[in-house]
């Protein structure tokens, strides 16, 4: 099946697609840096290539020819007209009616998009009622999914909604709804992920850049902006400059304070109990307690959303600005590496010593957060 891939980023979307036997004839990318890693790890010869996908002209979509799929994972902007109820006519001005424009005049049996999951309820669910409104116009039935990709195989949390069109008299299978074949054990893994603040005591600094997470365990979503706070991940040994405290083994049950992650470390020497660090609530929870291995959140540890506690062996998802962390028992930290959150999104390390050789470490964090994850797609392309 041929198909073209918009807001192409490095290629998660290609990776997944090509991974199923699928080609690509087509891509388009605004992104100077990211355009060279993907050029340097896919093989784009005899490829159309774009750039700016506002610019593409309608003669030029055509020239693209018959395409079976388009992908994309695009941009959520803002619909500033949404809940009018036009349909295609709603959604010009944003970046989704590129899309629409190119399936429009393409037609291909199928679209395949990804976004944030936030998409379903933006506007009180007007935006997506809009863009599904502009689907149907354009002749496709379609069908969607929240997936996490946690649960394909990546330790990492990230929820995204993936939306499949299927073009009218050409239907083909349904797709959804589909399961990770990590599903049940990443749940197992879920518990109660709070530490505390790295930069804050107090816990008032904004954002989470300021989480540690387990090193053998799962990272939160990654993001573009990640490159100026890369997540933290906890290791061996103490680090005096992060205000951690190595607990006392000595003693069971004896709390300690600290001087920059959480108010006090309780550990336990015996009966299989693992050290815990307890987190005062904003509100009069009162405490809250994460075990070693568990991941958190130092910037919002009370948060029970994306930004909050995830669980053992799971990392949250990487986003803008935000460092994660997780809890160890000597509670060292550092920084996830390029490298680590380009596995965190499922690419291979040959992709990325390709990627590192044309781009700087800032862009190859940013890239990996703008990313799709490639396991998620590569599982929801075997059904195309």
């Amino acid at each position: 099946m041929k198909f073209i891939d918009l807001f192409a980023g490095i290629g998660g979307f290609r990776f997944g697609m090509e991974s199923a036997g699928h080609e690509c004839v087509a891509f388009c990318e605004i992104d100077k840096f990211a355009r060279a890693s993907y050029k340097a790890i896919h093989n784009t010869e005899g490829e159309i290539e774009l750039h700016d996908i506002t610019q593409v002209t309608d003669d030029e979509i055509r020239a693209i020819g018959h395409v079976d799929a388009i992908c994309g994972g695009f941009p959520c902007q803002a619909f500033s007209i949404a809940g009018h109820r036009r349909g295609f006519e709603d959604t010009r001005g944003t970046l989704f009616f590129e899309i629409a424009r190119f399936a429009a005049i393409l037609k291909p049996k199928y679209l395949f998009l990804e976004n944030v999951k936030g998409l379903l309820n933006h506007d009180r669910g007007n935006t997506f009622e809009v863009i599904l409104s502009a689907l149907d116009e354009l002749g496709y039935d379609v069908e969607w999914q929240v997936l996490n990709s946690k649960d394909f195989g990546v330790p990492q949390n990230r929820e995204r909604v993936f939306i499949i069109g299927h073009f009218r008299g050409q239907r083909g299978r349904k797709v959804f709804p589909i399961g990770g074949k990590d599903e049940k054990s990443s749940a197992e893994r879920l518990g109660i992920n709070i530490l505390g603040n790295t930069k804050n005591p107090n816990g008032t600094a904004q954002g989470t850049r300021d989480i540690v997470h387990d090193p053998e365990g799962i990272v939160g979503t990654l993001t573009a902006s990640d490159y100026k706070e890369p997540k933290q991940v906890a290791i061996p040994n103490e680090i005096k400059k992060y205000g951690v405290l190595q607990p006392n083994f000595n003693q069971s049950g004896v709390v300690y304070e600290t001087d920059g992650i959480s108010p006090t470390i309780r550990t336990m020497q015996s009966g299989g109990l693992e050290p815990k660090i307890r987190v005062r609530e904003a509100t009069k929870q009162g405490y809250a307690e994460a075990s070693v291995g568990d991941s958190v959140n130092l910037s919002h540890p009370n948060s029970k959303t994306r930004r909050g506690r995830v669980g053992e062996g799971i990392a949250n998802t990487l986003v803008t600005g935000d460092s994660q962390g997780v809890v160890t028992p000597n509670f060292r930290i550092r920084k996830l590496t390029p490298r680590e959150c380009w596995r965190l999104q499922g690419f291979p390390d040959w992709a990325f010593d390709k990627a590192q050789e044309v781009n700087s470490n800032s862009q190859l964090y940013k890239q990996a957060g703008n990313s799709v994850t490639v396991n998620v797609i590569k599982e929801i392309a075997r059904y195309l």
